[in-house]
């Protein structure tokens, strides 16, 4: 969750690290910290509140100078939100920062108060840096090893050791690290958008390895201090993706840069109507002989899970399930040869995710990863990754990663279909042909931005909220919930329309915003009698639809209508529409679009 940088070189650190903070703030702006080394003293500075107010705290605090030093943007999750609870963490000759979870602290602490230590933070980072000092005796690399044997949970640690100035040592279990050098000296830091000003070429930490850094060279060993060649990889995009770009927030960006990414992943993967995933390196043999398949997912991503179901299902009719990834490895799922498990993730560090993965690996089903990172844990840990090609998501709020998830579980499950035999070759042309159709509304959606605007201004002051959606249109109704929750802070619920007479509709009351989502011709009709039902008890209803209302008139009071499509197709415009709805009532209720309170972009603790 947290976000970590580290830089030694020829350039002063203070800078690099507080501007790849900046970069990071995604991953949590509870707090933030440096600590910079001069060769003889290491200087911290750290402060509650988002990267601005450090820099400000930098710029008034004298001798933050030098060419080594370590930074951190914090998400809290052990300790309140205070100075004393920010990184770095300091104790004996350690100066630690750390994104992750140490589940053993409490036992530590015990034991390491029998040795003289005692923890001034609240924080689980501290107690593992009194844990690494106990272990010191000169050699940084031993007190890693040993560390490493001792620590439970989750873990990526950049460390200074007071008595090797210009080094800086990192390790990793679970939580991600990426790390590079430069002719300006070695960088590192969770995630490849904070260092695309000096580099785009990369590795990523492999887990139990040892990262040592220096002015003149980076090197990757075992944990038996072997040194291992690293995998290099490349980043195809460049720094302006990682920027506004003019718009007034990245989740803005983002949701315009859908048409891009959308035909950057579908596109190159439909050729003569076919789901083509030879580029990809993906064997048709994982298709093979599928009598089921399990999506596992969190958040926004279990979401394109429940699109996924309803696209597998009713083409292949196999059964399909989607389960959180928080649960399903504590469920002791029935998982054989003949399962096709599939993992979505936007970052590829989900800690639940990969949990999921490795016990899917373990029970022997077949795997393949929704991914938008390359190299990430999941995307090499699982049998096959496809890769979605939004480049950098930086607001919390998910959105094109969204769109392009979904765009994976259609391609997935034409080639399932072909692989398979359950589609005709016209069957399988007219899908590739209705797909790119789909997705080539979303620039019009795009221009319905400011009625869109008009319509979120009539429920800006709302408490609540409902969504609503029958089929394909409840996984819809899901993620645009999702939405509005997240970012404005609504306290808005999706439901299957069917079911809100089941209790929920005793929450209805005048003026309650219900946002009524009908893209699936065979139950509009029952779809919109729960819609009546909503009406008729003073409720607000916005439908957001592709389809001819002209006999439903009356029933509603406002209508955003996206270009129509095939039924199968219609998650995308409809999607976007919802998209910038919850954008625009956060806008209008006067909070961060782009950091909700609360929240981080890439979950990588449990």
């Amino acid at each position: 969750m947290c976000g970590i940088i580290g830089f030694t070189g020829k350039l002063q650190a203070a800078d690099i690290l507080v501007n790849g903070l900046e970069q990071l703030e995604y991953r949590g702006y509870d707090s933030a910290g440096i600590a910079v080394n001069d060769g003889t003293t290491t200087r911290i500075v750290k402060t509650t509140g988002k990267v601005s107010k450090l820099r400000e705290k930098v710029a008034a605090t004298k001798g933050i100078e030098g060419t080594c030093g370590i930074g951190h943007t914090r998400w809290a999750t052990h300790g309140g939100v205070t100075d004393v609870n920010a990184h770095p963490h300091v104790a004996g000759k350690v100066t630690l920062i750390h994104n992750g979870i140490i589940e053993n602290y409490k036992e530590l602490t015990v034991a390491l108060k029998e040795k003289g230590y005692t923890a001034i933070s609240e924080t689980d980072t501290e107690v593992a840096a009194m844990l690494i000092d106990s272990l010191y005796n000169g050699d940084p690399f031993a007190a890693l090893r040993e560390a490493d044997k001792i620590l439970e949970g989750a873990y990526g640690f950049c460390v200074m050791f007071e008595d090797h100035p210009g080094e800086i040592y990192c390790m990793r279990n679970a939580s991600p690290l990426v790390a590079s050098y430069t002719e300006d000296g070695a960088f590192i830091a969770s995630d490849m958008v904070a260092l695309l000003k000096y580099t785009k070429d990369y590795f990523v930490v492999p887990e139990e390895h040892i990262v040592v850094m220096t002015k003149d060279d980076i090197t990757l060993y075992t944990m038996d201090e072997k040194v291992e060649e690293p995998k290099m990889l490349h980043v195809d995009w460049d720094t302006t993706a990682a920027q506004k770009g003019g718009y007034d927030y990245f989740m803005q960006k983002e949701i315009y840069d859908q048409p891009e990414a959308l035909h950057n992943t579908v596109l190159p993967r439909i050729h003569n109507g076919h789901a083509d995933f030879s580029a990809d390196n993906i064997s048709d043999d994982i298709f093979k002989g599928i009598n089921r398949v399990v999506i596992t997912a969190c958040g926004t991503a279990w979401h394109s899970g429940l699109i996924g179901r309803h696209l597998i299902e009713s083409m292949l009719r196999i059964p399909v399930t989607v389960e959180l990834s928080s649960e399903f490895r504590y469920m002791n799922p029935i998982l054989d040869e003949n399962t096709l498990v599939i993992v979505v993730t936007q970052s590829g560090e989900t800690a639940d995710s990969l949990a999921a993965l490795r016990l899917a690996n373990e029970r022997g089903a077949k795997t393949i990863s929704i991914v938008n990172v390359k190299g990430s844990s999941i995307a090499r840990e699982s049998d096959y990754v496809l890769y979605t090609h939004a480049g950098p998501e930086i607001a919390v709020a998910s959105t094109k990663a969204f769109s392009v998830q979904c765009a994976g579980m259609y391609l997935i499950a034409l080639k399932l279909a072909e692989v398979n035999h359950k589609m005709t070759e016209e069957e399988m042309a007219d899908f590739c042909k209705k797909f790119e159709a789909a997705i080539d509304t979303v620039p019009a959606v795009l221009k319905m931005d400011d009625y869109i605007k008009t319509i979120s201004e009539k429920i800006k002051d709302t408490f609540s909220a409902f969504y609503l959606g029958r089929s394909l249109d409840y996984g819809i109704a899901c993620e645009g919930c999702l939405k509005l929750k997240e970012i404005s802070y609504v306290n808005a619920e999706a439901y299957s329309a069917g079911e809100l007479k089941h209790g929920t509709i005793s929450l209805i009351t005048e003026g309650v915003p219900v946002i009524a989502v009908a893209t699936q011709e065979n139950v509009l009709p029952k779809l919109m009698a729960n819609v009546e039902e909503v009406k008729a008890r003073g409720a607000h209803v916005i439908m957001v639809t592709d389809k001819d209302m002209s006999n439903y008139e009356g029933i509603y009071d406002d209508l955003i209508q996206v270009p129509n499509v095939d039924d199968l197709f219609g998650t995308f415009g409809v999607t976007v529409a919802l998209q910038l709805l919850a954008y625009h009532v956060t806008v209008f209720r006067g909070y961060d679009v782009d950091q909700p309170r609360n929240l981080a972009k890439s979950v990588t603790v449990e």
